[in-house]
């Protein structure tokens, strides 16, 4: 059910008390017989608030020391880079982080600045990592301190390797076995000393290199208006640097930073959320979308995007998703000519089309971007996007940039797709539609205990009872990607629709993902189904 004041600007009752926040940080320590107190990785790190004592020092230093002991297993010896967001929690857990990490003698950068997007510490690695010759064990790592787009509340850790993108499931389990023991024992095996990090310009790093991914030069010369919000995150210090560097009409249309995040306007639930694929929490930027051609927004740690074109409003992740690539794969000559497109399995069905209009593999994987880690490291994925508005691609010269979702190169590339072609991203995709069909596609969250979560995580096809939807015949069902991987729920197919049933690795809610050719009224009866079905099976 959508809050009464969705869509509002947050109220003072709706902020965060900050000092409240901090101090239960240092004060309250985790009691693992509380499964939500221990630390667990999701599909992004380990999330939680030290409010309920899910994300507190004890599990930042037990985190740090465990990835500082999962290094030693892989023979990583180079440096760390560290980045945070403009979360509360991210200073004192980035100063938890850095007296581990000098604790072990290990040497870390930090950023000039204050904060650090994601995809600006993912390039860090990869760049350093390009110059090392092969086998080295001299390579880099990341630790990204960010809950992503969650509310001002909460706290988030997250690992990348060498590679530069996020944690597979072997390494974050590794990590999160260890880290939990770290904390049973009371911390004995934790070394801690007064931080020694270096300084390295992130910003410098990523803005120089933007025209190895983008042609900026047909914004600058076309005149595309761009109004950048960076909703209060990370991404305030970068896109002013990117006006000036490349010389293209754009405005920072809100540069303030707030740890309470009050500016914001509530969420669907009635909660402040950063979540710049959500028409309520961009409703200030929608708003003003004539003032500009293209406006963009970007999560607290700028690893995702949100497109708001003057014609059309807040596009769906997936339609951008859809013009995105068609876009790029005709324009981008340095890409091999066998290079895929990934997409998780909960992605629009449009992308499917696209890529059999392009001749062009698909590679269809679960939640989670790290699923296309290899291939955008090994060139065999040019592009791997996800539902919730996170993507990345290849350099123009099919080099990898960075491997992690970034929603700055997104947002530079609606402006691109305006500039070169004279039509924005909106009607773009209304010319694939009359090509394809428009789908109807939609995602909605339902209550669910970690009991039932669990469930749900397990399901099998036998799970599913159910021999139809909406009126038509079940044809498929499926708990893993055609390209491996277990998804981690269910998705349940008919000849016209679709839906996926999945947890959320962050919140205690199930994801329902559906998808219908037919109509909107079609859709709403998939969805209703779908929660009947789902329900159904992980309450006995």
């Amino acid at each position: 059910m959508i809050h009464a004041r969705a869509g509002q600007p947050a109220s003072a009752d709706d902020l965060i008390d900050l000092q409240k926040l901090e101090s239960t940080y240092f004060e309250l320590i985790p009691d693992l017989a509380i499964a939500e107190q221990k630390v667990a990785f999701g599909t992004s790190g380990h999330r939680g608030s030290a409010l309920n004592t899910s994300f507190n020092e004890w599990h930042i230093l037990a985190i740090t020391q465990a990835i500082v002991d999962y290094r030693k297993t892989q023979d990583i010896h180079g440096p760390i880079y560290v980045g945070k967001d403009t979360h509360a929690l991210s200073a004192p857990a980035e100063q938890s982080v850095l007296e581990v990490l000098a604790g072990n003698g290990v040497d870390c950068f930090i950023a000039t600045g204050d904060y650090t997007p994601t995809p600006a510490v993912s390039v860090a690695i990869i760049d350093h990592n390009m110059q090392l010759p092969r086998g080295s064990s001299a390579q880099a790592d990341g630790i990204i301190i960010t809950p992503s787009h969650n509310p001002p509340q909460d706290g988030g850790i997250k690992y990348n390797p060498p590679h530069g993108g996020p944690s597979d499931s072997d390494a974050t389990s590794w990590i999160a076995t260890r880290a939990n023991e770290l904390i049973g024992e009371k911390l004995k095996g934790v070394k801690r000393s007064s931080p020694s990090a270096k300084s390295f310009d992130y910003r410098a790093n990523y803005i120089g290199q933007l025209d190895q991914v983008l042609n900026l030069d047909p914004i600058k010369e076309s005149g595309v208006r761009i109004g950048a919000d960076p909703m209060g995150g990370a991404s305030v210090e970068y896109w002013g640097e990117i006006a000036s560097h490349y010389g293209i009409d754009l405005e920072v249309v809100n540069d303030k930073v707030d740890l309470q995040f009050g500016f914001m306007s509530l969420d669907w639930d009635g909660k402040i959320r950063m979540d710049c694929s959500s028409e309520y929490a961009m409703s200030t930027l929608i708003a003003a979308r004539h003032e500009y051609d293209i406006s963009t927004g970007n999560d607290a740690d700028a690893d995702r995007h949100g497109i708001v074109t003057a014609d059309s409003g807040l596009m769906n992740p997936n339609h951008f998703l859809s013009v995105a690539i068609e876009y790029l794969f005709h324009r981008r000559d340095g890409w091999d000519e066998h290079s895929g497109i990934g997409k998780t399995m909960v992605s629009s069905s449009m992308i499917n089309l696209v890529a059999a209009d392009l001749g062009r593999r698909l590679v269809e994987v679960p939640v989670g971007f790290k699923w296309f880690v290899p291939g955008l490291v090994s060139g065999e994925v040019a592009f791997g996007g996800e539902e919730s508005a996170g993507a990345s691609f290849l350099r123009k010269d099919g080099q990898p940039w960075s491997t992690d979702k970034d929603g700055l190169i997104m947002c530079l590339l609606a402006a691109e797709i305006e500039a070169v072609t004279g039509l924005s991203p909106s009607e773009r995709y209304a010319e694939l539609t009359k090509r394809h069909g428009e789908p109807h596609y939609k995602r909605v969250d339902a209550p669910a205990d970690l009991e039932k979560k669990a469930k749900l995580s397990k399901l099998s096809e036998k799970d599913v009872a159910a021999t139809e939807i909406a009126g038509d015949a079940i044809t498929n069902i499926e708990t893993s990607a055609s390209s491996g991987g277990a998804l981690g729920g269910v998705k349940v197919s008919t000849e016209k629709s679709w839906f996926a049933a999945r947890p959320s690795g962050t919140e205690n809610v199930y994801k329902i993902y559906a998808e219908s050719f037919t109509g909107s009224e079609h859709l709403e009866q998939v969805l209703e189904q779908a929660q009947s079905i789902v329900d159904s099976a992980i309450s006995g």
